[in-house]
């Protein structure tokens, strides 16, 4: 597992300086040039990863308040709370311990924290102070099925004392490839009474041999012959809710795309996306005498020329 990055105003490609719109902005923008989904292939891999540190970037400038502790302090953001409170402890402690290394000026201590967080980290093995446990982060590769009903899993995580350590973490129904999940607290472990860090998942949803997604609609290739796609038929279709009976209307076309309304995957806002069939018409490779005989006698009708317009285009155009 690897602790979270924190360079967020360039991976966000934006000054410190910028309001919350133009992060907004910049975010959406850059989600939608590098969202994995739409770079199939040897890219993807890598779009992934961008789009993982998009989103944590905007998750701490995205909000106000995590942002301000950010400007504030650094890599080190999260430990802006434990800060505060030690630098109230020693402050009040100044009468009690004349020989403290703090003065009665507060300025030496509060130099000394900003040096500590501001150091990349180098401050985690101050002694005596509360100090965040770090955030860790892990890929969670899980089925297109999975995806679809939702569900949960067990597992194991390594624990500082050298002992692994149990949890269970839930999937929701509709999780797409690259989304980030949080468990709230099962990070690393946090350093004299501070608290623990959080666990991000990276979900990684398979893909599937007859089920293609698009945000949360499912396609679906079915093969028809010609005869079924002339004359028309019921075929019993796979849905990842099970199969259910369609009608193939008399006349149907390659390509052609039929709609199965709410077939599709959760939406996070509620509803189901669609299924779509796409109707693909498969010749027969070895035809017996019989059957060649009944294609010569649908070739002795009169039909028109399915090539008319390609050729007066191609003359003409």
């Amino acid at each position: 597992m690897a602790k979270t990055s924190d360079n967020l105003y360039s991976i966000l490609g934006v000054p410190q300086t910028a309001d919350q719109k133009e992060l907004k902005k910049a975010y959406r923008r850059l989600a939608r040039k590098y969202h994995p989904d739409l770079h199939p292939g040897e890219k993807k891999a890598a779009m992934e990863k961008k789009f993982q540190e998009l989103n944590d970037a905007y998750e701490v400038l995205g909000d106000e308040g995590n942002r301000k502790k950010y400007d504030q302090y650094g890599p080190n953001w999260k430990d802006a709370e434990a800060y505060e409170q030690a630098r109230q402890q020693a402050g009040r402690g100044h009468g009690r311990h004349p020989h403290s290394p703090f003065g009665p000026d507060s300025g030496d201590f509060n130099d000394t924290f900003e040096q500590m967080f501001r150091g990349g980290g180098q401050g985690s093995s101050f002694r005596g102070f509360a100090m965040a446990g770090a955030d860790l982060e892990t890929e969670l590769p899980v089925s297109l099925r999975e995806a679809f009903t939702g569900t949960s899993r067990s597992l194991n995580l390594p624990d500082a004392t050298g002992n692994s350590r149990r949890i269970e973490v839930r999937i929701p129904g509709g999780v797409r490839s690259g989304e980030r999940l949080r468990v709230k607290g099962k990070g690393e472990q946090g350093r004299g009474g501070g608290p623990p860090g959080d666990l991000f998942f990276h979900v990684r949803v398979a893909p599937h041999s007859v089920y293609q997604r698009k945000d949360a609609d499912i396609i679906v290739t079915l093969p028809l012959w010609p005869w079924e796609a002339a004359l028309g038929t019921e075929i019993e279709v796979p849905t990842l809710s099970g199969p259910v009976l369609l009608k193939i209307p008399p006349g149907s076309q390659p390509q052609q795309r039929m709609r199965l309304k709410g077939k599709g995957l959760p939406k996070r806002k509620g509803g189901h996306g669609d299924q779509f069939v796409v109707l693909n018409i498969v010749i027969p490779k070895d035809s017996s005498p019989e059957e060649h005989q009944l294609y010569e006698q649908l070739a002795s009708f009169e039909h028109p020329d399915p090539r008319s317009s390609l050729l007066q285009e191609g003359t003409h155009g």
